[in-house]
Parts: C-alpha cells; structure tokens; sequence
C-alpha cells in the first residue's frame, strides 16, 4: 500500500524519491513531474538511494520522464546486442536540470535508469558508487519441481557500460 514514489517540491526544487520500481512506478513519477511542472520548479532530484530495483518497464517509464526517443539500455547475450530498451515520446521533464542520487544500495531498474539519464546527458550523478546488478534471468522449472534461476544476459547503459561489472 506504499506508493513507490513520493514527490514534493522544497525551496522551488522538486524532489522525487523512487523506493523501488513496482506497476505504479510510471504513472506516479509522470504524476509527480506534471506537479513540477505546474510549480514551475528550477531543477529535480531524483533520489534512487537504496533502491534495489523492480520492473524493467517501469525503469523504462521514469526514463521516458526526462528523454524523448533516447536509448535507455541493450541487453547482450555473448556479446551481441539482443535488445534495446528506448524512451517514449513525450518526455514531461525534458531539459529540467536534473541531479541523480545513487548509493551502493541503488541495482537493478535504478542502475538502469541513472545510466541512461546520464548517458544520454539528462542529468548529473551525484552519491557513491551503485551495487552492480545489470543481469537479466529467467527461472527454469526442474523436474522434481524445483526451480533454477539462470542468468541468460547482461544490461549495458546507452554508451556500452557494463551494469553489473562496473557499476554506476
């Protein structure tokens, strides 16, 4: 029942704290940057400290908040691209001086999301060094009805940064 995300605007700054990536996550960081917006705030925070990731669509949503048709990661297998994530088309926050908050606690979707931003030149990262976490799986059932996850690609930021051996 906790909203993932929760935005305020302080001293005509506007802050967003995104603490996971979950189905709300799209609609309630666009929700928040109308409200920015409307407040006609100067620059965004966006706090991604201890945030262990979610929803790959979701971290695709929040990207799509600040760029417009921008790659926000390739997935590789064997070292070939198999799939690139882009934003949308309708970026609510485009151009809005943005900082990025990330500590060792943000992986996964936040990784995700700070490397495509500041690839692609759409905000400032500002904190200590991310967790790491740029794998992609799946879960094998087994026989005896078990099951094994298994790691079958790797997430690479816009400019071909390995998530999960360099972090963010």
């Amino acid at each position: 029942t906790n909203p993932s995300v929760k935005s305020e605007v302080i001293d005509g700054i506007g802050y967003m704290r995104i603490s996971r990536f979950g189905n709300d996550t799209g609609s309630l960081t666009e929700e928040g940057a109308r409200m920015f917006k409307e407040k006609g705030v100067k620059g965004v925070v966006l706090d991604l400290r201890g945030n262990g990731g979610g929803y790959l669509t979701a971290a695709q949503e929040v990207s799509s908040v600040w760029m417009r048709n921008k790659v926000v990661t390739r997935q590789k297998t064997d070292g070939k691209v198999t799939d690139t994530l882009r934003t949308g088309s309708s970026p609510i926050l485009e151009g809005m001086p943005t900082v990025v908050l990330v500590d060792g606690g943000s992986a996964s979707a936040s990784e995700i999301v700070a490397g495509a931003l500041f690839d692609n030149g759409a905000a400032k990262l500002v904190g200590e060094k991310t967790f790491g976490k740029g794998s992609v799986q799946t879960v094998e059932k087994l026989a005896d009805g078990g099951e094994l996850k298994v790691t079958i690609a790797k997430w690479y930021t816009p400019n071909d940064k390995n998530i999960t051996k360099e972090g963010i």
